[in-house]
């Protein structure tokens, strides 16, 4: 008997348990909208994450890639695949980037992006830099390289010890920056909204003195789009309204409407440090992943979705400033395009009453609330998600 249950218990809950899960089960998506097993209907402006950036099952991209499925699902990286050729092309002349690398995620892509910095450091410049600069509240993924790289002691508890070669500054310091390069620095990495760090905005004149110093001190600028990027602040890249051009841009999310793919994106001369044998992946770049990538980046720019969206982003803004104005409990509206946070105390009560209303959002931080919206979402749907967190405020006692 005592065995049976246990058998039991680990069919009934095979999953290791590194999720916090919330209590519903979505089983459909159609653009802003997503339903759950018992046919609710949910307002979802978590866009996944900030990756359904086209809102879910787009049909331009569904129909690519159902044509994709038909033909061929997996080739390996030994021979030429078509579609990777034409997102990197795609990439390439949308970007300041000259080479690209697929993989498969976010959190691969910052992986390779530290290895390249550490491999052009010592076998193209000939040195034995190493160091990557990072921010505090950053966050870069969780291989052990990428959680080493991320500025949180609680995404690094419990895997010491961490991996040799990072160094954390204060994000958006000025005085900070005057350490910025050190003895053994190659690279700097950062993210110019820090999204999981709380929606926080890098400050334009700190960018141009950060960038400044690596051009100065000659080290990679290396900049983490994987939540910023395709479009999701207001142009297809944020570091297009900084006025800088990054050695090195990571990509992942909304590149493939929901399919998982990764890119690093490298000016040239940072890129030949790659060569071949010494970097790789089994399905980085995969036929069915890169359809999905050229089919969202071609929707976009033959649409005009970043530009649409850069006047939703603006919107949502407003909306949420005339929340602020009511609302005294709310201190902040903060973010950029449609990667926007509200800092209010206990985020976490205001996503679980919005959900029990029908509304999707998520926190970055125990005091942000993230609003997330596709960029195909409408004026309407904005309106829908301002009215249903005012309804929230009314009776939550945060």
């Amino acid at each position: 008997m005592s065995n049976s249950i246990t058998i039991q218990d680990k069919a009934l809950n095979p999953l290791m348990a590194t999720y916090n899960r919330f209590p519903i089960t979505i089983v459909k998506g159609e653009g802003s909208y997503v339903w759950d097993d018992q046919g609710e209907k949910y307002l979802d402006f978590t866009s996944g994450i900030a990756t359904c950036n086209l809102g879910h099952v787009p049909q331009f991209v569904k129909d690519q890639i159902v044509e994709q499925m038909d033909a061929l699902w997996h080739c390996s990286n030994l021979y030429h695949i078509p579609s990777q050729e034409k997102l990197a092309s795609l990439l390439v002349e949308q970007s300041c980037g000259d080479k690209v690398f697929f993989c498969n995620s976010g959190a691969e892509a910052n992986e390779a992006a530290i290895k390249l910095a550490r491999r052009y450091a010592q076998e193209v410049m000939k040195t034995e830099d190493y160091e990557v600069v990072t921010f505090r509240e950053s966050f870069h993924g969780r291989t052990l390289a990428t959680l080493t790289a991320t500025g949180q002691e609680k995404i690094q508890k419990g895997f010491s010890p961490l991996i040799k070669g990072f160094r954390y500054l204060p994000y958006n310091d000025m005085d900070a920056l005057d350490d910025l390069a050190g003895d053994k620095t190659c690279a700097v990495l950062l993210e110019l909204v820090q999204g999981e760090g709380g929606v926080i905005p890098a400050q334009k004149e700190w960018i141009e003195k950060l960038s400044a110093i690596c051009k100065e001190r000659g080290l990679l600028l290396m900049v983490d789009e994987i939540q910023t990027g395709v479009g999701r602040t207001g142009s297809l890249f944020a570091y297009q309204q900084y006025g800088i051009e990054p050695d090195v841009v990571t990509l992942a999310k909304g590149l493939g409407s929901g399919f998982p793919i990764g890119a690093v994106l490298a000016k040239e001369n940072v890129a030949k440090a790659f060569v071949p044998g010494s970097h790789g992946t089994t399905f980085g770049g995969n036929p069915l992943s890169t359809t999905a990538g050229v089919a969202t980046l071609s929707y976009i720019k033959e649409n005009n979705i970043v530009e649409k969206a850069a006047v939703l982003g603006e919107y949502l803004h407003e909306q949420l400033i005339k929340l602020l104005e009511k609302y005294p409990i709310i201190n902040e509206v903060r973010g950029k395009g449609l990667l926007t946070g509200l800092v209010i105390p206990n985020a976490i009560e205001v996503v679980h009453a919005a959900r029990n209303k029908n509304l999707l959002v998520l926190i970055a931080g125990p005091n942000v609330l993230r609003i997330l919206p596709p960029l195909t979402t409408t004026k309407q749907e904005i309106d829908d998600c301002i009215s249903i967190l005012g309804s929230v405020l009314n009776e939550c006692h945060i």
